[in-house]
Parts: C-alpha cells; sequence; structure tokens
C-alpha cells in the first residue's frame, strides 16, 4: 500500500505539483489553449500534489522516527 512507501507519495505529489505548475505556465504564453477543463485539472493536481507531498513526508518522518526510536533505546 502507499502509505507503507511515502518516497512514492512524495515522488507522485512531484509529477502534480509540476503538472500544476506547468500547464498554467504554457496556457499563459500560449503553447495551449486555456480551457475550463484543463484550468480545473491544473489546480486540482496543484492541490492533490500539495495533499499528497505533506501526506508523504509526514508518514516519513513517522517511519523514521520510529526507527531512530529504536536505535537511541539502548544508549
Amino acid at each position: 500500500m502507499m502509505l507503507e512507501h511515502p518516497e512514492r507519495l512524495v515522488a507522485i505529489a512531484v509529477v502534480l505539483l509540476l503538472f500544476g505548475f506547468v500547464m498554467p505556465f504554457m496556457m499563459v504564453i500560449k503553447v495551449v489553449e486555456s480551457t475550463f477543463f484543463l484550468n480545473f485539472l491544473s489546480f486540482a493536481s496543484s492541490v492533490l500534489g500539495l495533499f499528497l507531498g505533506l501526506t508523504g513526508v509526514a508518514l516519513y518522518r513517522v517511519k523514521h522516527k520510529k526507527r531512530d526510536d529504536e536505535d537511541n533505546r539502548y544508549r
């Protein structure tokens, strides 16, 4: 499951955030025609990427905090 691999969540979040940045930029410089669907898709990918990134970073920290606690138990 994805919750066991927070690195994948962060990687997916980066892709979504890049898409959410590049598409509006391409619409502004008129490489891609601006449509309601593309605008909504860009916004949704930015929001979803932000959410997944924060979740992935939090899960990564929890996963490694457990490991750090186990390593420091006998010191």
